[in-house]
């Protein structure tokens, strides 16, 4: 069955699989279980767009489902369960906390041996942090490969490198900009296979952008389900522009165009297209303001399947469930924007460098890299933004054997679950009100506050900042101290933001110090960082604390 994109139901600017509306708003379940009710007086540009993701849910995006799940064809077909609650088990592990020196940035790799006698399929996956995580990249690997004590350590003692381990085991997860939780939840019985004896491998992006030194943590969560449950296994498939070289005090458009596509997947199986796109999930920084995945060629053309506006600090990854169906489609368009209002050009890299790179999960026969390296051409402006675009090399590299779908043997036998996980240790950390008894360990001065707290913490995520002035607040402002005495609070009308010397009367300590903090008229909200499962530590609590007690000077 073919897709029929006039079924892909509108929204304002983009056009948005119904599967993939769900997605974003799973990824965030665990965070709003937390956070118990809607952030208002500081919510991060997008909350508009998730109140419009409801238009149009309930239209369908048909597709057929039935790809060749292991891609070789000689796995078993999943067995029929329909009707039936599939068996699933939950593993979580906790890889330790790590320390970050003022200013530090660093890419450790850090890896989990999951002890695995046997196979097992992943459903989803959940990351959780404590922050400071920029970004990070996850591999299942042979326990062999990158051999080493379980936990951080430097990347190029080991030799790591991405390509050489999705194509010694495979991609299983990647995070979103700077976001503290996230799910990656693929449709049922769409999973990432982890072949007997891998572990669990991922090269990290961790920055501490403030004056005094942090302490964090991490958390991953893997949601199995028994082979007899499974219908397909996932492939990745990456897209790249790497020729990035952003104006300076301009909006602009970066487009990947990958004319060839479908024919360099025919000539390397030998068949047309046969692919089915299950997840995609964007990455670009601070500047990143736009994402876009559309096709050429068949009932797609022309199409944007996946759109993404804004930079929040969220995940914002998306599933299509039915998966969309390929077929038919000759060429790939990407498209990644930026508002640069930094007076210097902007190109790849991290740190206060760009990205736009793309995950998809699909259904395929192999594993497919799409790059823009060179030839970046510019096209035209249109409503003030200036449009690029480059030409795409495209690598594939057959799909790994042990990718494969689960044997009649495996669907018959007890469910195999490995015993390296930690059932005392939630998926999400539990979050805990301030300890009023800690003292800061800075001096209580505006200047402190503003890089100690407000610059990691509150405008790093485009949250309220220059690019992004969340309930009308800006951290960045040339006259910061009135811009915290005079705004005007819109989640608790009539409470002081800053009330100098009363923190119990400031808003802004009380988001920052309580779990449920409640307005005036006992309704409770989300406290700050909106998208962290818990408060920032203590020492940065105490330093927002003292500074207020002390009259909140300039």
């Amino acid at each position: 069955m073919t897709h029929d994109p006039s079924r892909i139901p509108s929204r304002t600017p983009s056009r948005l699989g119904r599967g993939a509306a769900d997605g974003r708003a799973r990824a965030r379940v665990a965070l709003v279980l937390l956070l118990t009710s809607p952030v208002v007086a500081f919510g991060c540009k997008g909350d508009d767009a998730d109140e419009g993701e409801s238009e149009g849910a309930d239209a369908d995006t048909s597709g057929s489902g039935d790809g060749d799940g292991d891609g070789d064809g000689d796995g078993d077909a999943g067995t029929d369960t329909s009707g039936e609650d599939p068996e699933t088990a939950i593993l979580t592990h906790r890889f330790g906390t790590r320390e970050l020196a003022p200013f530090e940035e660093t890419e450790p790799c850090v890896q989990w041996t999951l002890d695995n006698e046997a196979p097992i399929y992943v459903q989803a996956v959940t990351l959780s942090n404590l922050g400071y995580f920029h970004h990070s990249n996850w591999f299942v690997v042979p326990e062999e490969l990158y051999a080493g004590d379980d936990g951080y350590y430097k990347c190029s003692d080991r030799g790591f490198n991405e390509l050489g381990a999705a194509t010694a085991g495979t991609v299983l997860f990647a995070q979103s900009t700077q976001s503290f939780v996230e799910e990656q939840r693929t449709g049922a019985g769409a999973v990432i296979k982890i072949p007997p004896r891998h572990k669990v491998v991922s090269d990290l992006h961790m920055l501490n952008v403030g004056p005094a030194a942090i302490e964090t943590d991490l958390f991953m969560t893997l949601e199995l389900i028994h082979p007899k449950d499974v219908e397909v296994v996932l492939t990745p498939l990456r897209t790249s522009y790497l020729d990035l070289d952003i104006p300076a005090n301009a909006v602009s458009k970066f487009t990947g165009v990958c004319e060839d596509f479908g024919a360099r997947y025919e000539d390397s199986t030998g068949t047309p297209l046969d692919m089915k796109l299950h997840y995609v999930l964007p990455h670009y920084h601070y500047l990143g303001n736009h994402f876009d995945l559309s096709f050429t060629g068949g009932p797609l053309d022309g199409v944007s399947v996946f759109t993404v506006d804004g930079f929040d600090g969220e995940a914002n990854g998306g599933v299509f469930d039915p998966p969309l169906d390929l077929t038919g489609v000759e060429g790939l368009r990407y498209t990644c924007g930026y508002d640069n209002w930094r007076d210097v050009n902007v190109g790849w890299g991290i740190g206060d460098q760009e990205m736009c790179v793309m995950l998809a999960l699909v259904d395929t026969k192999v594993m497919m890299d799409l790059s823009v390296t060179g030839g970046t051409v510019a096209v035209g402006e249109n409503d003030g933004v200036l449009e690029f675009e480059g030409p795409c090399g495209i690598l594939t590299v057959p799909k790994n054997p042990a990718q494969s779908m689960p044997t009649s043997a495996e669907q018959d036998e007890p469910f195999n679950v490995p015993e390296s996980g930690d059932e005392s240790i939630p998926p999400v950390p539990e979050c805990s009100d301030h300890d009023p008894g800690v003292a800061p360990d800075l001096e209580p001065t505006l200047a402190n506050v503003f890089g100690a707290v407000f610059q990691p913490s509150c405008m790093f995520n485009a949250c309220h900042g220059v690019s992004g002035q969340a309930a009308g607040l800006n951290l960045q402002a040339v006259d910061l101290l009135a811009e915290l005495l005079d705004h005007e609070v819109v989640g608790n009308p009539g409470a002081s933001l800053v009330e100098p010397g009363d923190p119990d009367a400031s808003w802004l300590y009380q988001v920052l110090a309580k779990c449920e903090p409640q307005t005036g008229e006992g309704e409770t909200v989300g406290h700050m960082p909106r998208n962290s499962p818990v408060l920032l530590d203590d020492r940065s609590v105490a330093l927002v604390r003292e500074w207020i007690a002390a009259g909140a000077n300039p």
